[in-house]
């Protein structure tokens, strides 16, 4: 079935306007008529090539919330009419001890991306002896997924807000989980862009103390009033970066620029951990006597497994929350304007595409 979407052409190219054939409804298909699509750092990694070579022509787009218009005659997880999210994957090997945990995001094989990815599994209705073929995500009309690979929104919650949570929602909510922050502990957020954001609303929501770290003045009151952080720290002044040192039991680092580790690790307490989650195209030095006193730790944190997935979403709307947002019509323009701005963090917090808006 024919599909209208945005995509980028080649690397680096402005995004257009495009057409793709989305496959039709297989036994455990479910067809999503795509209503906002939220627009990721990520994806502008991607379609620039910043993080090594695409596939073109490119449709991005990994933060989808729609409607159920299809499902296939095996499916049993959703019905027409329901409202439903796609996050970063649509497929995996299935097999594997990663799949078989609920972890389909650390696939032994790789999982299927949304897009810039491949059907590269025999189980895949798109597998091909030529490799696979391509993913294309939501900047468009309607994406067809296994209903395994599906989330549930939650009644009543904002769809156009509930979107990003499907990238930076899981981004932010899988470490905290994983690495066991608590109540009453003192966290830190590094960076305040649609992650930071999100990491500062589901950290209060889970009971933590929350600090934003944010090398811009102008996030002070944003990240007080607006989010209600409990303090905000400008890492470019040193009398505040000097009376948080050794502060924080967890830090969040959603930086997506390159930054020096060493200014985050030194206001790690003592058996600290700081977990990464913002990806700079540039490597990062790092000595590791920034880790051995105080036994600190640093780690990485990717996504989340479509249980944690809904799991997240249930949260969330069970403490109202969406992600603040810019919502934009699906015009290449728009969408181009965007990017620039997403690059220089002029958007609160996410840019989310109104797709029921195409020409």
């Amino acid at each position: 079935m024919s599909c209208k979407c945005i995509a980028a052409m080649s690397g680096g190219a402005p995004l257009s306007l495009h057409t793709i054939e989305r496959r039709a409804v297989g036994n455990k298909d479910v067809k999503i008529t795509i209503k906002y699509a939220g627009i990721c750092h990520s994806d502008i990694h991607q379609a620039r090539e910043e993080w090594g070579k695409g596939l073109f022509p490119m449709v991005p787009g990994h933060e989808i919330a729609g409607e159920v218009e299809a499902v296939g005659k095996d499916v049993t997880k959703f019905k027409v009419g329901d409202k439903v999210g796609v996050g970063c994957m649509v497929d995996s090997c299935r097999d594997c001890s990663s799949c078989k945990a609920g972890d389909e995001q650390y696939c032994a094989t790789g999982a299927v991306m949304t897009y810039n990815g491949k059907s590269k599994y025999k189980h895949c209705e798109e597998y091909n002896e030529d490799g696979g073929a391509p993913t294309y995500g939501g900047y468009s009309q309607c994406v067809v997924v296994d209903e395994n690979y599906i989330c549930k929104i939650p009644d009543g919650m904002d769809m156009a807000g509930a979107a990003p949570l499907l990238c930076a929602g899981i981004t932010v909510y899988s470490p905290m989980m994983y690495f066991g922050l608590k109540p009453g502990m003192k966290m830190a957020v590094a960076g305040l862009g649609g992650l930071g954001a999100m990491a500062v609303l589901i950290g209060k929501a889970m009971g933590a103390e929350v600090t934003v770290l944010s090398r811009s003045e102008s996030k002070r009151d944003e990240a007080l009033k607006e989010l209600k952080a409990d303090n905000f720290v400008i890492t470019s002044n040193e009398a505040e970066v000097a009376a948080a040192s050794g502060k924080f039991e967890f830090i969040l680092n959603t930086i997506s620029a390159l930054y020096e580790p060493q200014l985050y690790l030194g206001m790690l307490a003592k058996h600290g951990k700081m977990v990464l989650v913002g990806a700079p195209a540039e490597p990062m030095s790092l000595q590791a006597f920034q880790l051995i006193p105080g036994r600190k730790t640093i780690s990485g944190s990717l996504i989340g497994g479509i249980r944690e997935t809904q799991e997240m979403l249930d949260f969330c709307a069970k403490h109202g929350i969406t992600c603040p947002h810019e919502l934009i019509p699906a015009d290449p323009a728009k969408v181009n304007e965007a990017y620039e701005r997403a690059v220089k963090s002029d958007v609160k917090y996410r840019f989310v595409i109104d797709t029921s808006t195409f020409a």
